[in-house]
């Protein structure tokens, strides 16, 4: 079951939602603390966010903002505002939708499942090079050949893999994890980055994970 977390002030709206989501077979959470927004929401482990602009302390923009730093969890912005100026603003920001309110309940539901739709058929048809990646399986393919990865090895790979290029920290690694339900130490990234490079070479790719000293990792 998927869950999703309601980031809204408005208790009327939020129970509204709430009703809305857990008859549409969605687990609920609502955030109450806005005090430690980013906290909740990272703790939660939900897979979608539903985010009002207009929250207390810190906006729903900016703290859309601290989310990406920190985690890619679908987020939908949920608010009264009609300005295409938030719109794109809320967009930039990493938003993956933008409803306003009065929001239809039919679109919002179709809205969300189509986020989860792309989703799943990223997680399904991810490839690298002329690797085949099968998460669900943990398995990487090229032809006949195939070679298992064990979970945390795979979210790695992937992470990577989506951040193809580009430089991830090891506290990104870690983070991404840790939203997984996986919890590992630092010393234990170290030795599912060395046996993901071992496994990797059996497809002649021993060195495509450079190591950036001090900084973190990049896939080539």
């Amino acid at each position: 079951m998927k869950k999703i977390m309601i980031v809204e002030d408005d208790e009327t709206i939020s129970k509204e939602l709430q009703n809305l989501l857990k008859n549409s077979s969605y687990e609920v959470e609502v955030l109450r603390d806005f005090n430690h927004a980013l906290e909740k929401i990272l703790e939660s482990k939900s897979d979608l966010i539903l985010l009002d602009i207009n929250i207390p302390l810190l906006n729903g923009e900016a703290l859309l903002k601290e989310i990406r730093k920190k985690s890619n969890i679908p987020v939908i912005m949920v608010t009264s505002r009609v300005s295409e100026i938030d719109e794109a603003i809320s967009i930039s920001y990493g938003a993956d939708d933008y409803i306003t309110k009065p929001y239809n309940p039919t679109i919002l539901l179709l809205r969300i499942q189509n986020i989860f739709k792309r989703i799943d058929h990223k997680i399904d048809t991810l490839t690298y090079l002329d690797l085949e990646i099968l998460p669900s399986r943990g398995i990487l393919k090229r032809g006949n050949d195939e070679l298992i990865l064990t979970k945390n090895e795979m979210i790695i790979f992937q992470y990577l893999v989506n951040n193809k290029g580009n430089l991830v920290t090891r506290d990104e690694l870690m983070t991404d994890l840790w939203n997984n339900n996986e919890y590992i130490n630092d010393n234990a990234l170290t030795v599912n980055i060395s046996r993901l490079r071992s496994k990797l070479s059996f497809f002649g790719y021993s060195d495509k994970i450079e190591t950036r000293k001090g900084c973190g990792y990049i896939l080539l």
